[in-house]
């Protein structure tokens, strides 16, 4: 089962989805897929969409998915990240106005350089992510603040350094 989290923003992110949803069309996709919606309203025939899943639920999701999808939110990735799962994570874009900023894809950069997650930064990377992950041996997060605590330190050293240009 793949699992797809959009977080609870409000904030759409239709391009995922219906990527996702060409992922099924074309079978690089043959797994039932889930979708945690949030406050994207997508209507489909070929993936099971709930718009908010309770915490536990979402846990138990988690521990049941063979991949998850995600956003670029650093809750939703390291969520997934400790339990040990591959996750494809894919920024919402400010130009697509699916965020205020860019700040997403600085986090998916950061996390996939250090190898936890495959990062991509446009949904249509999703079908060689996917096959990617196949292959795809996450580096073992363990959960500590101060690992966390340096990633968060470098995407803000990292934004500032460019808000300063």
């Amino acid at each position: 089962m793949i699992l797809v989290m959009l977080g609870t923003q409000n904030n759409s992110f239709h391009r995922l989805l219906k990527e996702v949803e060409n992922n099924i069309e074309n079978k690089t996709i043959t797994e039932d897929v889930i979708v945690q919606a949030g406050y994207t309203k997508y209507e489909s025939n070929k993936m099971q969409i709930v718009d908010f899943i309770s915490r536990e639920k979402l846990e138990k999701l988690q521990q049941e998915a063979d991949l998850v999808i995600t956003h670029g939110g650093v809750g939703s990735i390291i969520q997934s990240i400790e339990k040990g799962k591959k996750v494809i994570a894919v920024p919402r874009l400010h130009k697509y106005g699916e965020h205020v900023n860019d700040h997403q894809k600085e986090i998916v950069q950061l996390f996939n350089k250090k190898g936890y997650i495959i990062g991509i930064e446009q949904v249509e990377q999703l079908t060689q992510a996917i096959e990617k992950s196949k292959k795809f041996t996450p580096e073992k997060y363990i959960a500590d603040n101060s690992k966390l605590i340096n990633i968060v330190d470098e995407f803000i050293s990292k934004s500032l350094h460019l808000d300063s240009k």
